[in-house]
């Protein structure tokens, strides 16, 4: 039975975690304000990039000729989680 990589594990919950987001905001769609749609929906924000630039959540680099801007920011919810959960479990099952 070979075993899976990191990088495979890892798209995979990556994956999961897309879908589960997407499903996510789909049924924020559908749920009326209250306490479900926000249990489903209120994330926990990462800031990437702010932990190098407070100011403004972005790294920018002046090189004088030109400007670059790098940001990354991960949102996990519920609906998230349950996805990367989903993803897991497919992961196991279809070895």
């Amino acid at each position: 039975m070979p075993k899976r990589s990191w990088k495979q594990i890892f798209t995979v919950l990556f994956f999961g975690a897309i879908i589960g987001s997407v499903l996510g905001e789909l049924l924020g769609w559908l749920l009326p304000e209250g306490v479900v749609k926000s249990f489903f929906l209120t994330g926990v924000r990462f800031d990437l990039a702010g932990l190098f630039h407070q100011d403004s959540g972005v790294i920018i680099l002046n090189l004088v000729v030109i400007t670059l801007k790098f940001g990354l920011e991960l949102i996990f919810n519920f609906t998230s989680l349950l996805g990367m959960a989903a993803a897991y479990y497919f992961l196991r099952y279809f070895r």
